[in-house]
């Protein structure tokens, strides 16, 4: 068993303000000190990190993880030069000395134009927090437990489980500040939690893994530890005795864990810095239809426990509450400062990335799905990494289940499903209700019209 640390992730005493008011302190002495060794323009972002992780596997316990972290990233401008050093020492010698090497990298850099600050009068004002702070005094001996329990939920579903790769309890917070030279000082902080179980069913070439979890910003809105084991066993079970298909065109339906992918392939796609480099398969896309006529994309930026909420980004610019798509259209890109400057436009306050998204449905939940599409492929798993961010091409393994005449028929894997980003996009023909609540681009499952699907045969 490997034990580094056996603390809790609290200890009872919320000491976020205090850290959030020493964090902030901090910040602006970076702040003068930068200006003092002469950068026109500066930003500091001041991070600490505390967390508790336990895995155990076959009832017994492998690993118990505490960590603490913090990281002081220091970035100075001198014109349009710039210059960035990190450090996790607070001693005023390694401050210092932070400040003057990213002075001094600033200094033998060349000029680029896109680069410097987001303008002034784009920084947030309404700082509000969004409830994402939920400390727990989650200590080492209760995770254990509570990993224990969701294994021994799982393992003791049904025989066929004779092997697990482990269930795993983690717990964490984070508090952060964000400042400029603009005057903006932003606080935030958060926690998060999850359980998580693996297990292998069958023996031999005939062993199955499939797994289940849950994560969440508070303890109270995970799932029971009981459900988790047993959503384990149930995915492994059903994915026993797979077979291959004919190579063959056919509806291919994402259930909702992987369906966000295809959003995510979208939003890379409109991103800053994929744009300015010409390396996307969505160039010039605003006005133009990406999505059929009834999708709709809202970023909400304010959601209350929203898994990414924040009143600022990255550099300090007020978020907003916008459609990304409407009516199937592209209605802007998703930009950072210095994206969009090398494109001429201005910031969307996406530096930083996607401030949570909303998918809407058209359709009911998966079961409704599956009887719509009659007979295709329903994938619950994607493998490796083949999607042409240029191109648009798209090949990437997959396992799941065979449906015909509207119910599923048996499990597969082994088989490739390919297409084009571009044409998927648009050829989707239903979105489900069955939003999976685990990711901060809010879903449901997927169906599209065809794909090409390779089998075994």
């Amino acid at each position: 068993m490997n034990v580094i640390a056996s603390s809790p992730v609290t200890t009872g005493h919320d000491d976020s303000q205090a850290r959030l008011d020493r964090l902030s302190d901090l910040a602006r002495d970076l702040l003068a000190r930068a200006r003092a060794q002469g950068a026109t323009q500066a930003e500091v972002s001041c991070d600490e990190d505390r967390g508790l992780n336990v895995n155990v596997r076959m009832g017994a316990v492998e690993s118990v993880e505490s960590t603490r972290d913090r990281s002081i990233g220091v970035t100075v401008y001198f014109g349009q030069r710039k210059g960035s050093a990190t450090t996790a020492d607070l001693r005023p010698e390694s401050l210092e000395a932070t400040v003057a090497q990213a002075c001094a990298i600033a200094r033998h850099t060349e000029d680029d134009p896109a680069s410097g600050l987001a303008e002034a009068g784009l920084m947030a004002t309404d700082l509000r927090e969004f409830d994402s702070w939920h400390p727990s005094t989650l200590d080492a001996d209760e995770a254990v437990d509570l990993a224990l329990a969701c294994e021994a939920a799982g393992r003791e579903a049904d025989p066929r489980i004779a092997n697990s790769d482990g269930a795993s309890v983690s717990g964490g917070e984070s508090v952060g500040v964000y400042a400029n030279s603009h005057g903006f000082l932003g606080r935030d902080r958060n926690t998060h939690y999850s359980i998580s179980c693996a297990l292998i069913a069958g023996e031999g070439d005939a062993m199955q893994r499939d797994y289940w979890y849950s994560s969440a910003l508070a303890r109270e809105d995970l799932e029971s530890t009981v459900a988790i084991g047993r959503r384990a066993a149930e995915r492994v079970l059903a994915r026993m005795d797979p077979r291959s298909l004919a190579t063959g065109e056919m509806p291919v339906l994402f259930q909702a864990e992987v369906a966000r992918s295809l959003v995510g392939h979208l939003i890379n796609a409109v991103s800053g810095s994929a744009l300015y480099r010409r390396a996307s398969f969505l160039l010039d896309s605003v006005g133009t239809a990406v999505l059929p006529e009834w999708c709709a994309i809202r970023e909400q930026p304010f959601l209350m426990r929203g898994l990414r909420s924040s009143a600022f980004d990255a550099e300090g610019v007020a978020t907003r509450e916008s459609d990304l798509v409407r009516d199937g259209i592209l209605q802007r890109y998703v930009l950072g400062s210095y994206s969009a400057r090398r494109l001429g436009l201005q910031t969307t306050a996406n530096a930083g990335g996607i401030y949570n998204l909303d998918v809407a449905a058209n359709a009911g939940g998966l079961q409704d799905l599956i009887r719509g599409m009659g007979t295709g492929l329903l994938v619950t798993e994607l493998m490796g990494q083949g999607v042409n961010a240029i191109t648009g091409d798209y090949s990437r393994g997959a396992a799941g289940f065979y449906v015909e005449n509207g119910e599923i028929a048996y499990p597969v894997d082994g088989i490739t499903i390919a297409g084009n980003l571009r044409e998927m996009l648009g050829n989707i023909q239903a979105i489900g209700t069955d939003v999976d609540a685990r990711s901060h681009i809010r879903m449901g499952s997927v169906l599209l019209g065809r794909m090409t699907v390779a089998g075994g045969f």
